[in-house]
């Protein structure tokens, strides 16, 4: 298993990404992913009950659908609260890159990220749908990526590629997400694309247990967004055996978490105004979702956040967040261990000596940077 810390897009995969408008910036806005072949899908999006038309949209077509063949997703502009005529502008778009590309609508996914509330300025994602199809290629990744982003810094993309049945195939993700990151999911897309050929009980079976340790283990600041989405698109275009469980199924989860777990932490250190990228370990917990919720505890802590930040050792936040949670503990018998704060990476372990159950999460210390930040955006 390799990896590379670059969007290498899998056989018979196209991307690419333009400036159609939306961003008064006139920085790239408008993506397009595309599998020249029809592709198996799995998707996860944000629990939040509040969900903008993109994503009801792609729910009515993973409804409808067992093919996949293209994702398109815009940033500058969330396309949420916009009622009828947001769902509308959804459809309209799907419409046109079916019509771009020659294939079924239902066999595109769609995505937006941005400002919450405002309509979309659609006449100029329409206009520039042309473009984009016309752009697509390999290399046109390197746009893509970009295009997704908002208040990121920096876009995030790795692959990894293996050997599964005497065949080499390629997972590649990219990611966007800096702000409004809690679990479940954060502020963020999450495209991955494979060559793998894998049934649909495995390629969502894979999908599940990666996502549960990786973008549903970050926070930033504890806000859940709207448009929040993971998909993966498999179009078995590396004619590997079938996979439907046992080693193969193994090996293609690991190079999947690999991804999934990279990109989740990418977003972390890219969090709004953040200094550091703390992991957080809860040990012997009463259970694994004892552990995960007080690891998220600590994380989601304010206090904690600021402390680490000044690099203020006080372990007594941490011990508050903790029994805060709810989780079984005891006063006497728990333990702390945090690494040393003047370093960019921080660690913290608990140990809760309760049982058996263990949880780790990622997050980063809250700035003043973070406030600026968000007091500006619009």
């Amino acid at each position: 298993m390799k990896v590379f810390i670059k969007a290498l897009l899998p056989k018979k995969f196209k991307a690419n990404g333009i400036a159609c408008g939306l961003k008064k910036s006139g920085k790239l806005d408008l993506a397009l992913f595309y599998s020249e072949i029809p592709a198996k899908a799995s998707c996860k999006f944000t629990t939040n009950t509040v969900q903008a038309a993109p994503l009801k949209i792609s729910k009515q077509h993973l409804a409808k659908g067992k093919v996949f063949q293209a994702v398109i997703a815009n940033s500058g502009n969330a396309n949420c609260l916009t009622g009828a005529a947001g769902l509308k502008d959804a459809m309209d778009t799907t419409k046109a890159v079916s019509k771009a590309l020659g294939i079924k609508k239902e066999r595109v996914l769609i995505n937006s990220t941005g400002v919450i509330g405002k309509r979309l300025q659609i006449s100029k994602i329409i206009d520039g749908i042309p473009q984009l199809v016309s752009g697509l290629s390999i290399e046109g990744m390197d746009k893509a990526k970009k295009a997704i982003m908002t208040t990121d810094l920096f876009a995030k993309e790795i692959s990894v590629k293996l050997t599964l049945g005497g065949k080499v195939v390629t997972v590649c993700g990219v990611a966007k997400g800096a702000g409004m990151i809690a679990p479940n999911m954060a502020t963020m897309f999450a495209f991955i694309f494979t060559d793998a050929n894998i049934s649909q009980g495995a390629l969502d079976k894979a999908l599940n247990l990666c996502v549960s340790v990786s973008f549903n283990c970050i926070t930033v600041d504890g806000c859940m967004s709207t448009n929040d989405s993971v998909m993966i698109l498999a179009n078995g275009s590396s004619e590997n055996k079938l996979i439907s469980g046992g080693k193969d199924l193994v090996g293609f989860t690991n190079a999947l978490n690999i991804v999934c777990l990279e990109l989740a932490k990418m977003i972390v250190r890219d969090g709004e105004g953040a200094t550091k990228f703390i992991q957080i370990t809860v040990n012997k917990a009463k259970s694994v979702p004892q552990a995960k919720i007080a690891a998220l505890a600590i994380a989601n802590s304010n206090l904690f956040k600021t402390a680490v930040y000044g690099e203020d050792p006080n372990f007594g936040r941490i011990a508050a967040a903790v029994g805060a949670s709810g989780v079984d503990m005891k006063e006497d018998s728990f333990r702390i261990k945090v690494s040393p704060l003047n370093k960019k990476d921080i660690t913290v372990e608990v140990f809760l000596n309760t049982g058996s159950g263990r949880a780790t999460v990622y997050t980063s210390d809250l700035t003043p940077e973070y406030i600026k930040i968000n007091a500006e955006y619009n």
